[in-house]
């Protein structure tokens, strides 16, 4: 009997949290149903207390996947770097699958890459989440040109991550799919069911902030652009879900300021996996105010849940829905964005931004994403899926 082949995924994952686990874990079991054999390796330890500012790095929950993990990866110990690159050499994987998001990472991956790939069977293939941080610090562009030179190939997430890794890349083939949607958080439920758990009044509307409060994610903007007295008067409120990753005052003083504060509502914690769902199903809008992107898994939590946005034109993010198509693409300026909340519920085109989400809802599926690693021939690299 011919053995399976196997995979070896490399990255945050349970316990670690965050959406790049889950991004892991899924991407893993979708291997899995593609009959291969599949192993994750992930921290001892991921980030010092300066890179992670949030309250714990860890999913007190139930592990969400049966996929053996392997927590191998020590982020300050090179020692530790050597030994998981050796694990993989001698384990021979026809694919390890480095997921990458931020230069901190780039020589513990680059070792590991370099070291795995001396069995010369393994292929490296490096999921670019994100290349040029947000946030940046000295030595980023150093860290990151290691790692790129020590992987064969990319799968980039966004046309702008696409066009950045001209900076870096050496010959090495690049392919472009969409982030796929997130579809591991449980089936949606009704409106007042979702109202109910969250402990929300039925004879409001709501708009959704999700995710973690950092700078370049523009919640400030957001809450600025709820000073319109209509906001209040027509009963619309804003909900935040996610936890503060920088001090929250700046923040609640901004909400103090707004004419009709009681029209934002924080619920400022790390949400649960089996409690995402409830957020999206009692929600009319979910809005992404980013200064900067490249590309959002909020976007496709939101495309999965059927739920229209506004996003502001920042990378990745109008390439998703397409203005007044899946919702309102517009500057990162909180009077724009205002405006824009504004015009959705003035119009009356949900129906149609919601017919639209369920048509592309097909192109982010995750074998279309497997199939743009395993099967590159399938989609080519300089179209959309």
């Amino acid at each position: 009997m011919k053995a399976k082949p196997h995979i070896v995924l490399i990255g945050p994952a349970y316990p670690y949290r965050g959406g790049i686990a889950s991004f892991i874990h899924r991407l893993g079991e979708e291997y899995r149903k593609h009959d291969y054999s599949v192993e994750i390796i992930t921290f001892t330890y991921q980030y010092p207390g300066f890179l992670f500012p949030g309250t714990s790095q860890y999913n007190s929950g139930p592990n969400p996947t049966t996929i053996p993990i392997e927590r191998k990866i020590h982020a300050l110990n090179p020692i530790s770097w050597i030994r998981t690159g050796l694990y993989i050499r001698k384990k021979k994987p026809s694919r390890v699958l480095i997921n990458y998001w931020m230069p901190f990472f780039g020589l513990c991956f680059a070792v590991i890459a370099r070291i795995a790939s001396g069995n010369l069977f393994t292929t490296i293939t490096s999921v670019i989440h994100n290349i040029i941080p947000h946030e940046k610090r000295p030595f980023d562009r150093l860290f990151t040109q290691q790692f790129v030179n020590a992987s064969d190939e990319f799968i980039v997430l966004s046309r702008k991550v696409e066009e950045q890794m001209q900076l870096f890349i050496n010959k090495q083939p690049v392919r472009y799919h969409p982030h796929p949607i997130y579809d591991n958080y449980g089936v949606p439920v009704d409106r007042q069911t979702a109202l109910t758990a969250l402990k929300l009044e039925p004879d409001y509307r709501y708009i959704l902030y999700f995710g973690f409060i950092r700078k370049y994610k523009g919640l400030d903007l957001l809450i600025r652009s709820m000073k319109d007295p209509y906001f209040h008067e027509n009963r619309i409120r804003l909900l935040i879900a996610g936890e503060y990753y920088e001090p929250k005052e700046e923040y609640q003083a901004l909400i103090k300021a707004l004419p009709y504060p009681e029209v934002i509502l924080e619920h400022s914690e790390f949400i649960p996996d089996d409690r995402v769902r409830y957020y999206f199903s009692a929600v009319d809008l979910v809005a992404q105010p980013y200064r900067s992107a490249t590309q959002s898994g909020i976007s496709q939590l939101a495309i999965y849940f059927e739920k229209p946005m506004v996003v502001t034109r920042v990378g990745g993010l109008p390439e998703i829905i397409g203005d007044r198509k899946g919702g309102l693409v517009v500057d990162a300026e909180p009077d724009a964005i205002g405006a824009a909340i504004k015009t959705y519920f003035q119009e009356g085109h949900q129906a149609e931004y919601t017919r639209y989400i369920q048509s592309i809802k097909p192109m982010y599926s995750w074998t279309a994403f497997f199939e743009c690693i395993e099967q590159p021939g399938k989609i080519p690299s300089n179209s959309k899926p």
